[in-house]
């Protein structure tokens, strides 16, 4: 296991860092910010159309550890590739290579995750492996961007993104290092067409899988448009430099919110922990919206962000938990591919705020929070009421039927 959380720390770190490193390299360059919004817009993408192909590919590789090194590095060059060409080959070129970069991000963001039902067994051992896994997600979260800001600054953004690079190679490097067990039998054989249909229905079908996914999609809609919203509500504190602080915050709080799973010794079920957070998420942003300061702001922020750090551990766990191994790979790829695609709508609403409305806007992104809480117990709960009318109305379930000896006993031989 630390053999993976390392290699998904610097992948994740890789992703998370790139997000900012080439909005910065493109003002630095052509002086333009929306040159970058372009370029990671093109970066973003993909991941919702990617997800399921490269969740039926990982799922069908003979060699596991080769295929997702391959899609590591193609993930580290396109960092290095962008960091070269952008504001030096034309535009449309750029693009073409962020979206081919972005096509291996659901390896990075969701695929990864799926590899730990081969490396710990299932029971407690596994539920602590997901939630250390949620630790990787939110450290590399704050060592990403931060690592990008540092290096930007003292030296340029370019370099910035080659580090970045460097980190994804060390995640190729590392990958072939890990000690995959095999896991049941494989679907090498059936129809690539096939597969991709049957991995969206799995998540479909699955009623905890249906009902994480949609619940999680509704809130990161919101959560997509917290980094716009909460530059703005700086600037309405009196503030504008506390934005950046404000998103920090929040992330350091998801990061002790998982890291504070880790040290429960009973394992909490993930169906209400996804609750909580939901609710905590929901309650302590809406909180934000109310304060008068930014250094209460920024304490309702990383209450928040344990809140988030929460949900995304009951995540990986559901998704483990509740997919069939064959699916499992695609469940998590398209799982994460649905929430950054969310997240990207988000971020296109936020961008309609303006100071004068953030506070609205933040209460908005909290009542989404509490909303996808409402969402998932509701799917929950119609799913466990149709499977209970199903069995009522089976044939070959005696509840409701003559239950009489007569109408019990077993057909005579023939």
């Amino acid at each position: 296991m630390l053999r993976y959380l390392v290699t998904a720390f610097f992948a994740r770190m890789a992703d998370e860092g790139t997000a900012v490193a080439v909005v910065m390299l493109a003002v630095h360059r052509t002086g333009s910010a929306a040159h970058g919004a372009f370029v990671l817009t093109a970066w973003t993408a993909p991941h919702v159309f990617a997800a399921p192909l490269t969740g039926a590919l990982a799922a069908r590789a003979r060699r596991p550890r080769l295929f997702y090194a391959g899609a590591l590095a193609g993930f580290a060059l396109a960092i290095s590739a962008l960091a070269t060409g952008i504001g030096r080959i034309p535009l449309p070129l750029v693009l073409a290579v962020a979206a081919a970069g972005g096509c291996c991000g659901p390896i990075v963001s969701g695929g990864l995750s799926s590899l730990i039902t081969r490396l710990a067994p299932a029971g407690p051992q596994r539920d602590r492996a997901y939630a250390w896994d949620a630790v990787i997600y939110n450290a590399a979260a704050v060592a990403g961007p931060g690592t990008a800001g540092l290096v930007a600054s003292t030296l340029s953004p370019a370099t910035a993104m080659l580090v970045l690079s460097t980190a994804a190679a060390c995640a190729c490097v590392l990958t072939p290092l890990l000690p995959l067990h095999a896991e049941g039998p494989q679907t090498a054989t059936a129809r690539l067409g096939r597969d991709l249909a049957d991995g969206v229905r799995t998540v479909w079908r699955e009623r905890e899988l249906r009902a994480i996914t949609a619940a999680t999609c509704l809130t990161f809609t919101g959560i997509g448009a917290l980094t716009t919203t909460s530059v703005l509500l700086a600037m309405s504190l009196g503030n504008a430099s506390a934005g950046g602080l404000l998103m920090t915050v929040f992330a350091v709080g998801a990061l002790t919110g998982t890291l504070g799973i880790t040290r429960l010794r009973r394992t909490v079920p993930p169906q209400r922990l996804a609750v909580i957070g939901l609710l905590a998420t929901g309650i302590c942003l809406a909180a934000a919206a109310l304060v008068p300061a930014v250094p209460v702001a920024a304490a309702c922020f990383a209450a928040a962000g344990a809140g988030d750090g929460l949900v995304l551990t009951a995540t990986l766990r559901i998704r483990a938990d509740h997919s069939p191994p064959q699916r499992r790979t695609q469940v998590f790829t398209i799982g994460a591919g649905l929430k950054i695609s969310a997240a990207a709508i988000g971020s296109a609403l936020g961008g309609l705020s303006t100071a004068s409305t953030a506070h609205w806007y933040l209460t908005g992104i909290a009542a989404l929070q509490a909303a996808g809480a409402v969402l998932y117990a509701v799917v929950r709960r119609d799913a466990d009421r149709n499977s209970s009318t199903l069995r009522q109305d089976s044939p070959a379930d005696p509840i409701g039927q003559d239950a009489s000896p007569k109408a019990a006993a077993p057909a005579a031989p023939r």
